[in-house]
């Protein structure tokens, strides 16, 4: 069989058989600018993510960048609390089980981060301080075995909600 024989039986592979490149198509060299992209954007995610890691602050979803610590105690004070405070006050076992645990990372929140110059200034700070004052104040007057009424319930759910929001 001839050279001309093979390039007419097999068109697309004539130029590997004469040993003259032909250009890619089009659509080949977009697909292959897609996979390098591709690669790119993996390889610049996995170091992201490397360096995320090791990042003492996060990025909020309001765009602020606020310590990692911080964003943690918060987000346990405000699961912690929301589990005490939906809890049925009827089951005094249960009940006092998330109190215990609300009030423990409350200590700790505050421990760690009350008056410090990097959140004060934050909403999510001031909302969940603002929670943590009300119901401070409830038991201060009530009683520390005082069963929360409705609307001072709804109150920090409500400022729960909002200090959530901001992250």
């Amino acid at each position: 069989m001839t050279v001309f024989a093979v390039k007419n039986l097999f068109p697309l592979f004539s130029s590997s058989i004469e040993k003259t490149p032909k250009p890619l198509p089009r659509l080949a060299r977009a697909e292959e600018k897609d996979l390098k992209d591709q690669e790119d954007e993996r390889k610049n995610s996995i170091i992201g993510a490397v360096q995320s890691l090791f990042d003492p602050n996060e990025k909020t979803k309001s765009g602020k960048v606020l310590p990692k610590a911080y964003l943690k105690s918060a987000r346990e004070v405000v699961k912690t609390l929301r589990e005490s405070l939906k809890e049925d006050a009827k089951d005094i076992t249960k009940f006092r089980r998330t109190a215990d645990a609300a009030k423990e990372s409350i200590r700790e929140y505050l421990s760690n981060w009350k008056g410090q110059q990097e959140v004060v200034a934050e909403e999510s700070y001031v909302v969940l301080e603002k929670a943590i004052r009300s119901l401070a104040s409830f038991y201060s007057k009530a009683g520390p075995s005082a069963s929360l009424p409705e609307e001072v319930k709804s109150s920090i759910l409500d400022d729960l909600d909002k200090a959530e929001a901001f992250w």
